[in-house]
């Protein structure tokens, strides 16, 4: 370690010796010696590079390559840690590279630019430096036209410092789309593919964008037309992604139809090639996010998806993956993977959730045909509690309004076991979900009475566990809601009438202190009582023998106009 320290201390020395010509050969040692080494870069910093690099990078004296060189030993610094970054910022790196830009010599701008472009991709570094000088957007606008190398890293500078309505009415004001169109075409495919980055960024959720966007002819073509050729099969995975985001955005920005052929024929099977298992796992997780924002308000798009290169079954490999060990051969890959496997599920559900978000035969067709309803049951087992939330919910939405074949099945493939052990689960929003799974698979009368008819005496167990026990008044106000579906089943009821028990319990939260237990509680009652049913008036006789009429009359002088109606 000392060794190294004293190598690193004697390359910042040389920086500060008075002959020139030995100051650009100790800078240009000191790029050989950091590049790959981020224990040296993290050195020099440390021993005070950095300020003398930016001095002698600022001074009109330096000659042209010293400058450019000082400028690639920074960016070379900046490509370490983020630790490095946050160094590099404070010793504002980012005026002074800024500044720079303002010399004529093309190489030390392109060195510059490269520096800044390594800076801003970091997520520690903070975009607003960009914009707090009103002559930088223009200037390097101006710049997209000195080569190559200025519009492969101003275009990636814009896409990632582009954060926030405001940053993209800016670079809009500033004519962004004019001068960034024809470098589409660009004989350059990074120059192209940062163009399109750029155009994802300005378009999303950004109406004007987006219908400027639509009318921008390139090379004579509509941008339209040339996004959907990036699409074609042949390109590159990244470009095909990037303009199928792109025309995603216009589409839900307003500026296309989503009954257009660029999007129902192009963009939409293009997002659902992305989420085969053949893809990596960052063009998976992009392409389910992005579809999913896609079909997310049009019911005909779910359906479209729904029926597309067996997508749904696609999905539920999201949950298996890492399939197999073998399917990975590169060691750090899965190291990669398995860490972010959790991007993946996360995907899936919010794609599942935009699947069967509008439509009930969509639904019925992601549930029954996919096996994911099996999925979703194992994943209640999983000793995460965010994964056995996110399984949970998913299956709570899908029980939402559902018919009586899809309600059975998620009965069976969960079973009573793991209910019960749901409904002890450590984690609260487990246990709210799996009230919420319940009481949604408890609506409509005939699916209430075949549900408590197979079930009925475990459900009836569950409830009374959660009354009795420690819980909050959001889970018991739940609990007691299960109960008043139940007692708006015409066999289902008699469960509630025949259990003692049970109806005490209901007539302690009638006069509990929370109005919200009052108000479920005395709702269940009103399901009992109903008159229009068949045995209502044993039902009546029952509940007046055990006290009932007198608490409701307690009820009707309470000051919560709720509680006193009902």
């Amino acid at each position: 370690m000392q060794e190294v320290t004293a190598t690193s201390r004697h390359y910042v020395d040389r920086l500060f010796d008075p002959d020139p010509q030995k100051v650009l050969q100790g800078v240009i040692d000191m790029k050989n010696a950091v590049i790959g080494n981020n224990k040296q870069k993290a050195n020099l910093i440390v021993l005070g590079a950095v300020p003398r690099l930016l001095y002698l990078l600022q001074q009109s004296s330096s000659s042209a390559e010293l400058r450019a060189e000082c400028a690639v030993v920074l960016g070379s610094l900046a490509m370490g840690t983020e630790n490095n970054i946050k160094s590099l910022v404070d010793c504002h790196i980012i005026p002074a590279l800024l500044q720079g830009l303002l010399c004529l010599d093309l190489v030390f701008i392109e060195a510059c630019l490269r520096c800044l472009r390594t800076v801003f991709v970091s997520s520690v570094t903070p975009v607003q430096l960009l914009y707090t000088d009103h002559t930088v957007i223009p200037h390097l606008m101006s710049l997209l036209s000195r080569s190559q190398r200025t519009q492969e890293y101003v275009t990636q500078i814009f896409s990632h410092c582009c954060k926030t309505p405001e940053h993209q009415t800016v670079l809009f004001n500033h004519g962004a789309i004019q001068n960034i169109a024809p470098l589409l075409t660009s004989l350059s495919y990074k120059v192209r593919m940062q163009a399109l980055k750029c155009f994802s960024v300005l378009a999303y959720e950004n109406t004007q964008v987006s219908m400027t966007l639509v009318n921008v002819l390139v090379d004579g073509e509509l941008l339209c037309q040339v996004l959907v050729q990036m699409m074609q099969r042949d390109k590159p995975i990244e470009m095909q992604l990037t303009a199928a985001k792109c025309l995603t955005y216009m589409c839900r920005a307003g500026a296309i139809g989503t009954d257009d052929n660029c999007i129902v024929l192009k963009t939409l099977p293009c997002l659902v090639r992305m989420c085969s298992k053949d893809r990596l796992l960052e063009e998976r997780v992009e392409g389910a996010e992005t579809l999913a924002y896609l079909i997310e308000p049009d019911v005909e798009l779910q359906r479209i998806a729904s029926v597309t290169d067996h997508l749904v079954a696609m999905l539920a490999d999201y949950f298996k993956y890492p399939s197999s060990v073998s399917a990975i051969t590169d060691i750090k890959r899965l190291d990669h993977d398995l860490k972010h496997a959790h991007e993946l599920r996360q995907a899936a559900f919010k794609l599942y959730a935009s699947l069967g978000s509008n439509d009930e035969d969509v639904r019925k067709k992601p549930i029954l045909e996919s096996g994911v309803i099996e999925l979703l049951c194992s994943l209640t087992q999983s000793d995460s509690p965010a994964l056995r939330v996110n399984g949970i919910w998913a299956l709570m939405n899908m029980a939402f309004q559902a018919d009586q074949k899809v309600k059975v099945e998620i009965m069976r493939a969960l079973g009573t076991e793991q209910l019960f052990r749901l409904f002890s689960d450590p984690d609260t929003n487990v246990l709210m979900k799996t009230l919420g799974l319940l009481r949604n698979l408890l609506s409509t009368r005939p699916h209430i009475d075949q549900i408590m008819s197979s079930h009925g005496k475990q459900i009836m167990q569950a409830v009374t566990l959660i009354l009795e026990g420690e819980h909050s008044i959001e889970v018991k106000e739940q609990t007691l809601c299960i109960l008043a579906n139940i007692a708006d089943g015409n066999t289902a009821k008699e469960l509630i009438m025949t259990n003692d028990d049970m109806l005490q319990k209901v007539k302690y939260y009638m006069g509990h202190s929370n109005v919200k237990l009052q108000l479920a509680a005395t709702f269940c009652i009103s399901n009992l009582v109903w008159n229009e049913e068949n045995g209502s008036q044993e039902r009546q006789d029952k509940l007046r023998e055990m006290g009932f009429v007198d608490i409701l009359h307690k009820l009707t002088q309470a000051s919560d106009s709720n509680l006193s109606d009902r």
